[in-house]
């Protein structure tokens, strides 16, 4: 039986203020463990967040870049579930009001075509702390200093089909925050980190199969690797008559394998209401004017204007 490949991506890009989403901490890498977190960022009773305003504004930036619609108020909600990274128990994020809407990014293939990839949301949320496994022997260290920095989550819709196109979208938009300015783009502090949804269905059928996610793919080599290992996965285990699980997996690159880290059985109610510590921000058309004047030159245009005013071929101006 021939299969079609159905593919969306969740893309976490860590923001570069110099300060956490909620607090006053300072988000530089490389800092002594735990030295960077506050009593916000530990949720110690008695603190209140205050939302970092430069926050707002790059992912107001993403969202136009983007050609997407600004949510005019976003509300955040707190996501629960116990980890031991997450000291407060919950995760500050959004779910029905994001602050980008939907939205699209043209991507370059090598045939020299061009497709279209939808973006659905994108929304801010808070990142975790680190678990630091090979430091102790037999034990795990936590080291809380990233929790807290703010993040834009990007989900797409499931418009890509092979791992060619999801590397061409991954690279699009790892130029395109680099050259907005609101991302370090440095891939292996994890500033971008892919989440990979993958399912397969008959040729030509529009029911979709059951996908699963392979999670924390920080390099377009992996993330080309993890594909190429969940499709033959999935289709070794369709076309001997099993059935797939939905479950979020783990992919090893070195090893070029994956594992099971939980099934749809096992996945968490987060039970997401909305936090009660924070207003919804009402972003006003002065608020989106700001980010718009910051925008830089984005890629896409300069490389249009590459090639119109020194005559430069596609391969020559996408290079530059």
């Amino acid at each position: 039986m021939q299969w079609d490949i159905v593919i969306g991506l969740e893309i976490h890009v860590q923001l570069a203020t110099k300060t956490k989403i909620f607090s006053g901490s300072s988000t530089a890498f490389g800092a002594e463990p735990n030295t960077q977190a506050s009593a916000v960022d530990l949720a110690m009773p008695g603190t209140l967040p205050v939302p970092n305003e430069q926050a707002f504004r790059y992912a107001v930036m993403f969202g136009l870049a983007v050609n997407a619609d600004i949510g005019r108020r976003s509300v955040f909600d707190r996501k629960n579930y116990f980890y031991p990274d997450s000291p407060k128990g919950y995760q500050t994020t959004q779910l029905d009001h994001p602050i980008v809407g939907p939205g699209f990014v043209d991507i370059d293939l090598a045939d020299g075509s061009r497709k279209r990839v939808r973006i659905h949301h994108a929304h801010l949320e808070e990142d975790a702390g680190k678990s630091l496994h090979e430091d102790f022997e037999g034990m795990t260290g936590i080291d809380l200093n990233r929790a807290g920095t703010p993040l834009i989550e990007i989900v797409t819709e499931p418009d890509l089909n092979n791992a060619e196109e999801a590397v061409a979208f991954a690279k699009k938009l790892h130029s395109l925050v680099s050259s907005l300015g609101i991302c370090d783009g440095d891939m292996s502090q994890g500033s971008l980190r892919f989440d990979v949804n993958i399912s397969l269905k008959p040729k030509g059928s529009d029911t979709l199969g059951t996908r699963t996610e392979t999670k924390n793919l920080n390099s377009f080599r992996f993330m080309e690797q993890a594909i190429a290992h969940e499709v033959d996965r999935q289709m070794d285990i369709l076309e001997d008559g099993g059935r797939i699980v939905q479950e979020t997996r783990l992919y090893n690159g070195d090893r070029d394998e994956s594992r099971s880290m939980r099934s749809k059985e096992e996945a968490n109610d987060y039970r997401y209401f909305p936090c009660p510590d924070l207003l919804p921000v009402v972003i006003d058309d002065a608020f989106i004017q700001s980010a718009r004047d910051l925008l830089p030159e984005l890629p896409e245009a300069r490389k249009e204007r590459f090639k119109e005013q020194y005559g430069l071929n596609e391969y020559d101006a996408r290079l530059l």
